[in-house]
C-alpha cells in the first residue's frame, strides 16, 4: 500500500466522518452567503439587525456551551451529533418554506438563527470530543488536517456556488441546499460502526451535579497555560473579527456595490489560501515548531483584517485588496486550528474531553455575539468603514496571549495524556 493511502486513508469510520463533514462544510458556505443576503436584499435589513442576527446565531455558544459539554461527556456522542444535524436540516429547510408562503420576516430569521445555533453548539462540542475517541492519539493531527482541507477546499468552492445559486433561484432557496447536506452527513455518521469507549465505573458512580462539572471542565481550561493562552488568543480575535463581520456583507454590497455573485468568487479566490494552510500545517508544525506555528498564524489575522476597510471603488482595487486579505486569513487560519485543536485534544483526558471544548467554546465562540452586536452598533453609530478599522486595529491584540505564554516554547506536540495517573485540574 502506497504512502498515499495509508494512514486515516485506511480508516473506513474516519472516512465515513470524514465524507459526511465534507458535504456537510460545503453546505453550509452557501448558507454563510446566502443567510445573510437573505436579510440585506430580500427583507433590507440595517446594520444593527445584521449585527443581531449574527449575534443571535452564536449567543446559544455564549448560554449554553458549558451544559453541552457535561452532557456530551455524560451520554454517548455520536447520537448527539446525528440528532444535531437532523434539527438543522429541518431548521434551515423551512427558510424557502417560509419564503415560498410569503411569511419570511427578519424576526423569523432570528428565531431560525438561534435554533440552528443551539444545535450548533451540541454538534461542535460533541464532535471535537468524539474524534479523539475514534481514532489514535497520535493520528490526531493528521485528523484534523484532512478535515480543515475539507474545509478550506469548501471555502474556494462553496462561496462561488453560493453565489451563483443567490444569483439564479434567491438566497432563500439556496439555503434548502444546505439543509440537505445536514441531513448526509446524519447518515454517514450513523453507519459508523467503531464503538465509544465505556465509561468507568469509577466516572458512572460518581454523583457531580452539573454545575461542579461544569467547574472541572473550566478548570481543565483555566488551570492549564497552554489552554488558557489559546483561549485568550482566540476569543480576542473571534470578538474583533465579528465586529468587521457584522458590517461587512452591508459593506460591500451597498458601498462597494458588489452583487452576490462577484462576492462569492471574490470569497472563492481568496479562500485559495485555505488549501494551502491546511496542507502545509502539519509540515509547518513540525519544521518551525508548534508554539512559533500558533503565534504567527495568530499574528496573520491582523493583518488580514487590515485590508478591508481600504477597498474603495473603483472595483478594479476593492476587488484584489479583498481578496488578498482573504487570502491571508485563510492560510493562517487552517495553520492555527489545526496545530491548536490538537495540541487540546492531546493533553485532556478522553473523559473531560467534552468538557474542555465546551469551556473553550464558551470561552472564544462566546465573544462572537458581543463583538457582533457591537459591530452592529458601531455600523450605524460611526459608520461601515470605521468599524472596520476598529476590527483591524483589534485583531492585532490576539496573537499577544500566546506569544507572552509558554505556548510560544513548544517545539512539539506533547505526548499525550496518561488518564490513569492524569492530574487533577487545577482549582477555580
Amino acid at each position: 500500500m502506497s504512502a498515499r493511502f495509508s494512514g486515516l486513508w485506511r480508516h473506513p469510520d474516519f472516512m465515513k466522518l470524514w465524507v459526511g463533514e465534507t458535504v456537510s462544510v460545503f453546505g453550509s458556505q452557501i448558507t454563510m452567503l446566502a443567510l445573510p443576503l437573505t436579510a440585506v436584499l430580500v427583507l433590507n435589513a440595517t446594520p444593527s439587525q445584521m449585527g443581531f442576527l449574527t449575534a443571535i446565531e452564536f449567543a446559544p455558544f455564549l448560554i449554553l456551551s458549558l451544559f453541552a459539554g457535561v452532557w456530551v461527556d455524560r451520554l454517548p456522542r455520536r447520537p448527539i451529533l446525528m440528532i444535531s444535524n437532523i434539527g438543522r436540516t429541518l431548521l434551515l429547510g423551512s427558510i424557502p418554506l417560509a419564503s415560498m408562503l410569503e411569511v419570511l420576516t427578519i424576526e423569523y430569521l432570528y428565531v431560525v438563527g438561534l435554533f440552528v445555533g443551539i444545535m450548533t453548539v451540541f454538534f461542535d462540542v460533541a464532535y471535537q470530543a468524539y474524534l479523539p475517541a475514534l481514532v489514535d492519539r497520535d493520528q490526531l493531527v493528521e485528523g484534523n488536517a484532512k478535515l480543515e482541507v475539507s474545509r478550506s477546499v469548501s471555502y474556494v468552492a462553496g462561496p462561488g456556488l453560493a453565489g451563483l445559486l443567490v444569483q439564479l433561484i434567491t438566497a432563500p432557496f439556496a439555503i434548502a441546499l444546505d439543509a440537505l447536506s445536514f441531513l448526509f452527513s446524519s447518515i454517514c455518521i450513523g453507519l459508523i460502526r467503531k464503538p465509544e469507549p465505556a465509561k468507568t465505573v469509577s466516572q458512572q458512580q460518581q454523583k457531580k451535579n452539573v454545575w461542579a462539572e461544569i467547574g472541572e471542565g473550566l478548570g481543565v481550561v483555566f488551570g492549564n497555560p497552554l489552554l488558557r493562552s489559546i483561549a485568550g488568543c482566540t476569543g480576542t480575535s473571534n470578538l474583533f473579527g465579528n465586529i468587521g463581520q457584522a458590517v461587512f456583507t452591508i459593506f460591500v454590497v451597498r458601498e462597494l456595490g458588489i452583487g452576490p455573485a462577484l462576492l462569492g468568487i471574490i470569497f472563492a479566490v481568496g479562500s485559495v489560501g485555505g488549501m494551502i494552510g491546511a496542507v502545509l500545517a502539519g509540515w509547518v508544525a513540525k519544521r518551525f515548531g508548534v508554539g512559533p506555528t500558533i503565534v504567527v498564524s495568530a499574528f496573520s489575522f491582523g493583518i488580514a483584517a487590515c485590508f478591508t476597510p481600504f477597498a474603495t471603488k473603483p472595483l478594479e482595487f476593492a476587488i484584489p485588496i479583498l481578496i488578498i486579505g482573504q487570502f491571508i486569513m485563510t492560510v493562517g487560519g487552517p495553520i492555527y486550528n489545526i496545530t491548536q485543536v490538537s495540541l487540546r485534544q492531546a493533553i485532556t483526558p478522553h473523559r473531560l474531553q467534552g468538557r474542555m471544548n465546551a469551556s473553550m467554546r464558551f470561552l472564544v465562540w462566546g465573544t462572537m455575539p458581543i463583538g457582533s452586536i457591537i459591530g452592529g452598533f458601531l455600523g450605524e453609530s460611526i459608520g461601515l468603514r470605521p468599524t472596520l478599522i476598529v476590527a483591524a486595529v483589534g485583531s492585532f491584540i490576539s496573537f499577544l496571549f500566546v506569544a507572552f505564554s509558554p505556548v510560544r516554547h513548544l517545539t512539539e506536540q506533547p505526548a499525550p495524556v496518561n488518564e490513569e495517573n492524569e492530574p487533577a485540574p487545577a482549582a477555580m
